[in-house]
């Protein structure tokens, strides 16, 4: 059904959402995009579902936006780039606003889009050794349709130590950050997921619902401008030099002309 997720549900009502590009880090291409948005909206109508895990397979559990799909958006024309921006933009929305308890299975390293996959997550638990990034700045990009997300799960004061730098992080800071609720080993990431699922299964799945809705109502929230701006400033990035600098310097091995 899907050429780049996985979706199973065990008996219990516990759905495993699994990226599945090991070979490419599990970067965020258009197919991957569009398969994660139809599998949280069928996840989300679906009432044998009571919690989601989303994990990933291989080394990394999301390395960001695939470079190939950037170099796209670079040769595009303005329309073209709205509207991949904007899918980018629903797919998060569409897990940011799942019914259900999303938990993050995080076994790997993330950046850039990784962060933003964790940052929709109601809790995330992570491996002690990963490590972290909002690299977007070092390709001459912005952390743009993943920001509204990351702001709503660090603050605004906590975001900026890493927002801008591009600087890498692990995995206790990303604790501190609060993109993460807890570093394990690896050894203990399964008991450690098990223990925030089990919780969930004795209480009432349309109170949990409720419950999650409320939340996100009583606080800051994702504002539908907010959304809107960020896409607009990330097709601005793609249409700058500085972009084009920045990919074209990645896939040549050589440093952009800003690095010092």
């Amino acid at each position: 059904m899907y050429q780049t997720i996985s979706v199973t549900t065990d008996a219990r009502g516990v759905a495993q959402l699994t990226l599945e590009r090991p070979e490419k880090h599990n970067a965020l291409n258009a197919t991957m995009i569009a398969e994660l948005t139809a599998a949280a909206e069928r996840l989300a109508q679906d009432a044998q579902v009571r919690v989601v895990v989303l994990g990933a397979r291989g080394k990394s559990f999301c390395a960001g936006g695939d470079l190939g799909w950037m170099q796209e958006q670079m040769r595009a024309d303005n329309a073209t780039r709205a509207v991949e921006a904007g899918k980018l933009a629903a797919m998060l929305g569409a897990l940011n606003r799942l019914p259900k308890p999303l938990i993050g299975r995080v076994q790997g390293q993330a950046f850039g889009g990784g962060v933003g996959m964790m940052a929709v997550c109601d809790v995330a638990i992570g491996v002690e050794s990963a490590i972290f990034g909002l690299t977007e700045t070092r390709l001459g990009l912005i952390p743009a349709t993943i920001g509204p997300y990351v702001l709503a799960r660090m603050g605004e004061a906590m975001a900026r130590r890493v927002f801008m730098s591009a600087r890498i992080f692990e995995a206790q800071e990303a604790v501190t950050l609060g993109l993460l609720a807890r570093a394990v080993p690896l050894a203990a990431l399964e008991g450690a997921i098990d223990a925030e699922i089990a919780p969930y299964l004795a209480c009432a799945p349309d109170a949990v619902a409720r419950a999650k809705h409320l939340a996100q109502r009583l606080g800051a929230g994702i504002q539908a401008d907010a959304v809107d701006h960020s896409i607009a400033e990330l097709v601005a990035c793609w249409e700058g030099d500085e972009a084009r600098e920045g990919i074209s310097a990645f896939f040549e091995r050589r440093k952009p002309d800003w690095s010092i």
